[in-house]
């Protein structure tokens, strides 16, 4: 009977690490493991994400028509583990204060206008929705025509061109799709 439990086990593990494997190997392939950093004026971000591809789908839009990121639902910004956002100061995020730390980021897309909330749970991975009693930030902004379509799921930080000092914008995007985030050290 012992063996019969520890043959279950065994194989249970094996299952588990041939996930694990599977997930590693062949998932970021398909969705490669990206960072964006900025450092400048008093600024430091660092964002840690895993860039899908389009691969002629609809991006997004709404679920009845087949939409892969359907509007108003939880989008993880990414594919793969949640995306996370590391600030190295207290930073204005969307002109809301933020403190200081690394906070999983995600986004809640619509035609016109996404919310892209900050959220203080890191320890769940992939798809799964974080608790939102510990989100930090939800902030609007608005959702604007990129000049070209961009294959795969892009995040840049790029310095505010009004020339004010510690500002910056993180730029989603992907598809047709671009929603920039004011950031400004505090």
């Amino acid at each position: 009977m012992k063996k019969m439990i520890l043959f279950g086990v065994g194989a249970l593990l094996l299952l588990v690490a041939a996930f694990i494997g599977y997930t590693v190997l062949v998932g970021n392939k398909r969705s490669p493991r990206d960072t964006a950093e900025f450092n400048q004026d008093g600024l430091a971000v660092k964002v840690v994400y895993c860039r899908p591809y389009k691969k002629g789908r609809l991006i997004f839009g709404e679920k009845a028509a087949g939409a892969l990121v359907p509007y108003d639902t939880y989008w993880r910004l990414g594919a793969n583990a949640a995306t996370s956002i590391t600030f190295g100061q207290s930073v204005r995020f969307a002109g809301k204060p933020v403190s200081a730390g690394t906070y999983r980021m995600y986004a809640i897309p619509g035609a016109t206008t996404w919310k892209v909330v900050l959220n203080s749970e890191l320890d769940r991975w992939g798809a799964r929705e974080p608790s939102h009693d510990k989100d930090v930030v939800t902030v609007e902004v608005p959702v604007t025509v990129a000049p070209s379509s961009t294959e795969q799921f892009t995040i840049q930080i790029a310095s505010q061109s009004s020339g004010a000092p510690g500002g910056a914008s993180l730029d989603l995007g992907w598809d047709t799709t671009l929603v920039r985030v004011p950031l400004a050290a505090n």
